[in-house]
């Protein structure tokens, strides 16, 4: 009897938050790539910098200061190119788990609602 009872309990609760646990993974995935992405980007920029840096320690006189300056050009080009990138990986992985988060919905609505 008690077995039966726990069971069926068990049972009920599994269908009861199965969503909470679909909808934790959808979010667990959404938030590990914008880490992955953030530690991307970080670890970019930050070569940059440190590229920027080496750059400008190596200015001695005139002509590596003209040299260094004709560098700044590609240099924000490529910061410019990196950060239209980010920007672009970014939207596609929100666009993603919207896009992820509206079927769940759609889903658990559907099942919700009876059918007339």
């Amino acid at each position: 009897m008690y077995t039966e009872m726990f069971k069926s309990f068990s049972e009920q609760t599994e269908k009861t938050l199965a969503p909470y646990a679909k909808f934790n993974k959808v979010f667990a995935k959404n938030v590990e790539q914008l880490t992955e992405l953030q530690l991307s980007a970080v670890r970019a920029y930050s070569d940059l910098g440190l590229n920027q840096l080496k750059a400008v320690s190596e200015v001695k006189d005139i002509e590596s200061l003209t040299a260094f300056n004709g560098q700044q050009l590609e240099t924000l080009t490529k910061l410019s190119q990196q950060l239209l990138e980010d920007s672009n990986k970014f939207s596609s992985v929100a666009q993603g788990f919207k896009t992820e988060v509206e079927e769940f919905v759609a889903q658990n609505v559907k099942q919700a609602t009876p059918a007339i």
